[in-house]
């Protein structure tokens, strides 16, 4: 199982970046891809998922209004477009990932087995 990152940028307070996570070795199918941050100093935190399967998505309140996840399935790669961008969504962002087994899907860090290196993503005008 492979997850790489991509896209992280210096983006301005009120901006966009899309970032992608390039999955390999295992059936896309089959699994929950979630989307991570962790800020300086701080704990990493869930920021969306999907049940790849049947397109379910979740999104952390502080997502909910301003990031969207989408798949490309042809790509194997999941992205996570983020719009109107605030200095507190300064991090670097993970994807991870595990195989689907129950209702839902989590935005807890240790229900994931994979996770790619990250990208650093930094709003500053």
């Amino acid at each position: 199982v492979q997850l790489v990152e991509s896209g992280g940028d210096l983006a301005q307070p009120g901006g966009s970046l899309r970032l992608s996570c390039e999955a390999s070795g295992f059936t896309l199918e089959s699994n929950i891809i979630a989307w991570f941050r962790q800020a300086p100093g701080k704990e990493r935190e869930g920021v969306a998922c999907i049940i790849i399967a049947d397109d379910i998505k979740y999104y952390s309140s502080s997502a909910a209004e301003r990031f969207r996840l989408f798949v490309d399935r042809a790509k194997s790669t999941i992205y996570l477009q983020m719009n109107d961008l605030e200095v507190e969504d300064t991090a670097v962002y993970y994807c991870a990932t595990v195989r689907h087994s129950g209702p839902g899907c989590p935005l807890q860090n240790d229900q994931y087995d994979y996770w790619g290196p990250g990208t650093q993503a930094t709003v500053s005008s």
